[in-house]
């Protein structure tokens, strides 16, 4: 049996989980993922850390084993730049196409206030996920990048 538990500032997860929860991202991100830094990064912002705006983690399990998770970032915003950006999702490469994606989407949907923005590969599998559960593509981003 699946349930679902959600973490925030309000409800951190311990150092340990929190590690297996970057640590699932990272190995089943695959290639449309991040450095392992990066996502504990996302991971801090989502838990209200270092004066940010918070945000959530969504983590499926399957008794202890972690089949998808979703970190989401409040932006601190609001109509020109969606309140919410999903930064991560990600569902075990051994349970995909089961429906569990649509099921995170759906709850963090219905755990996020305002809208939500994500960014997601032309060439990434999930897009066609997206954009049936309502995500529609309204820009194409660009990125400079500066040696700050």
């Amino acid at each position: 049996m699946t349930h679902t538990k959600i973490y925030s500032d309000t409800n951190k997860p311990t150092e340990a989980t929190r590690k297996h929860i970057a640590e699932f991202l990272f190995n089943h991100l695959e290639n449309f993922g991040d450095p392992l830094l990066d996502i504990e990064k996302s991971i801090s912002y989502a838990l209200k850390e270092n004066n940010t705006s918070g945000g959530f983690i969504l983590v499926a399990y399957e008794e202890e084993e972690i089949l998808g998770a979703v970190v989401l970032n409040k932006t601190g915003m609001k109509g020109y730049i969606p309140e919410n950006i999903l930064v991560y999702i990600a569902t075990h490469n051994q349970h995909r196409g089961k429906g569990l994606g649509r099921k995170l989407i759906e709850i963090t949907a219905a755990n996020a206030k305002g809208d939500i923005a994500l960014h997601v590969e032309p060439d990434n599998p999930a897009k066609y996920l997206y954009e049936k559960t309502g995500f529609s593509n309204k820009y194409l981003e660009m990125r400079m990048t500066q040696n700050n």
